[in-house]
């Protein structure tokens, strides 16, 4: 007789905190009367760590980071009602994303929502996430569930402990239910790698374009832009893919050096690995040549532009080491691009941007010197954590990048800002040995300032970088530049530094070039805790790929 052995009574909670703690090793969290019951059966465990943060958004902005950095899938925790609502906007990132997490929330009672409860899987599903409620007599099947579907789907899903649950009594068999069978994983047909083969031994200036999709694969691709003789790009969130190569151009589209973008435009074979090709990595589809032949491969079911001519549904480590199988035979050619691209070996053709003569015309900072002068001052082992904003691009312009992964810019797939300090904690978790560099501006800073707090609690090295203009910078140049009314767009002046120092960071006002010493002696004193650097920025020197942005509105 095949019989199940049932161990002692646990509450649903307990029960739920076991299965997780098989699955995860961090969780971000803040507790409330729905999520109280989980997390005390968490509290105290060696094998998960709890990171408790100051707002609901940052449970879910710091797993979603923490899993971009480690790979490892995350989870979120707060309670019902509004701390569930606070997440939405995270939770909305993550599916952008296709961050895979799971989010244990209080839930309403299962004899229906109360005044202060919301449909939540109605609103998990309008943002794209799953949702799941946990049933008394299905505890582990669903809780497992739960985690089978966020790798299998690569999504966020929404985990609901119904409030009258969290503390009931439930037997737990030892036998557990089957999971769903895992993803499989898509690879190239040898009908495809044949055809790709083609294109490449035909093309005479071929591009090698990396994604997120591709941090994994870096390796592998190095060694097929070797074997075709490729330069070698990465969209703006994938820098540092090819860092250390001597025929890489950095960043690919509107945060490109003009150098660079001169030499991707002439390509006439784009193979594109794990990349969106949204509208900023390909210049609002003004960055390859008409002519040029664009390969898209990717996970996903079917190309994510009418623009790409073949698409190639494989996970980009595999196919990276399936096509390097196909061309053993293909002889690397003796000159990249025959010769046309000399000019960008070992060159620094994706750092050559203007720096500025320290002050502006209006006499405060000229951001361009102040991230020139960072890029050198702060530690070379970094990450950067990146919201959203007209300040994107002075990051994404100078500061170099160690490895594949040391950019996050959680919010930039919605178009969020806001998110730079809340994601920061998970960043600083998944990478402790690394100094995280938040950049964020005022606007976004204002909104994310509660989780400063949390970046302090649990870096050991961290440097946060606001670009104070007094304004909402992207907004005054899209449409002040239309004739819009500019008072609404504008910030009353912040004193970031006395914030930061009020919640134990070092905070330093930088107003001239000269004032940026004060980073220095920091770094030099081993760059311990974390700096809050309150640039006062002018704003009249206005990022390249804004101008380009105002330029494409403009012509409409």
């Amino acid at each position: 007789m095949n019989m199940q052995q049932e161990l002692p009574a646990s509450t649903v909670s307990s029960v739920v905190a076991n299965i997780v703690a098989e699955h995860v090793d961090e969780i971000f969290a803040v507790m409330g009367n729905g999520n109280a019951y989980f997390l005390d059966a968490l509290a105290g465990r060696e094998d998960v760590r709890i990171t408790t943060l100051r707002h609901e958004t940052a449970t879910v902005a710091s797993a979603d980071s923490y899993y971009r950095i480690s790979r490892k899938v995350a989870a979120a925790s707060t309670t019902f009602g509004p701390g569930y609502t606070n997440a939405i906007t995270s939770i909305a990132e993550a599916v952008c994303s296709r961050t895979p997490m799971v989010m244990i929330v209080g839930g309403p009672p299962t004899s229906g929502l109360r005044p202060w409860d919301v449909e939540q899987g109605v609103l998990a599903e309008a943002v794209g996430a799953i949702s799941l409620t946990i049933e008394a007599e299905r505890v582990t099947e669903i809780t497992e569930l739960a985690f089978a579907r966020a790798r299998a789907e690569r999504l966020p899903v929404i985990l609901s402990i119904p409030f009258d649950l969290a503390k009931t009594s439930v037997q737990v068999s030892k036998t557990r239910q089957p999971l769903p069978p895992a993803a499989v994983v898509p690879e190239a047909s040898a009908a495809e790698l044949t055809k790709l083969v083609s294109m490449i031994s035909q093309a005479r200036r071929p591009l090698l374009l990396a994604g997120r999709g591709a941090a994994l694969a870096a390796e592998p691709l190095g060694q097929v832009a070797d074997q075709i003789g490729a330069l070698t790009a990465s969209s703006a969130p994938a820098r540092g893919t090819f860092a250390g190569r001597e025929w890489d151009l950095g960043v690919c589209g509107g945060f490109a050096s003009e150098a660079s973008s001169a030499l991707i435009a002439q390509a006439d074979l784009v193979l594109a690995v794990g990349v969106a090709l949204n509208q900023f990595t390909t210049a609002f589809g003004s960055q390859f040549a008409e002519t040029a032949t664009l390969v898209q491969v990717d996970i996903h079911q079917r190309a994510t532009t009418p623009r790409v001519d073949q698409f190639i549904q494989a996970d980009a480590a595999h196919f990276s080491t399936q096509l390097l199988e196909r061309l053993v035979e293909v002889a690397p050619p003796t000159q990249r691009w025959e010769g046309a691209a000399e000019h960008a070996r070992s060159s620094q053709l994706n750092f050559e941007r203007p720096i500025g003569e320290g002050l502006a015309a209006d006499g405060r900072l000229d951001p361009r010197s102040a991230m020139h002068a960072l890029n050198r001052i702060l530690p070379a082992e970094r990450q950067v954590v990146s919201d959203g904003g007209h300040f994107i691009g002075w990051s994404s312009y100078y500061f170099e990048l160690p490895q594949p992964d040391a950019l996050t810019m959680v919010g930039t797939q919605f178009q969020s800002i806001g998110l730079g300090l809340p994601s920061a904690a998970g960043a600083a978790r998944a990478r402790p040995e690394a100094t995280t560099i938040v950049v964020s501006g005022d606007g976004g800073g204002l909104m994310g300032i509660s989780d400063l707090d949390s970046l302090v609690r649990v870096a050991k090295s961290a440097a946060v970088i606001i670009f104070n203009d007094a304004c909402y910078g992207a907004e005054i140049h899209q449409y002040g530049s239309q004739g819009l009314d500019e008072q609404v767009m504008e910030i009353e002046p912040v004193n970031f530094a006395q914030m930061a120092q009020g919640m134990r960071a070092t905070g330093v006002e930088v107003h001239s070039m000269e004032d940026l010493a004060q980073v220095q002696r920091w770094v030099e004193d081993g760059a311990h805790g974390t700096i809050l650097i309150d640039l006062h920025i002018s704003r009249s020197i206005i990022a390249p790929y804004i101008v380009e942005i105002i330029e494409k509105t403009l012509k409409k």
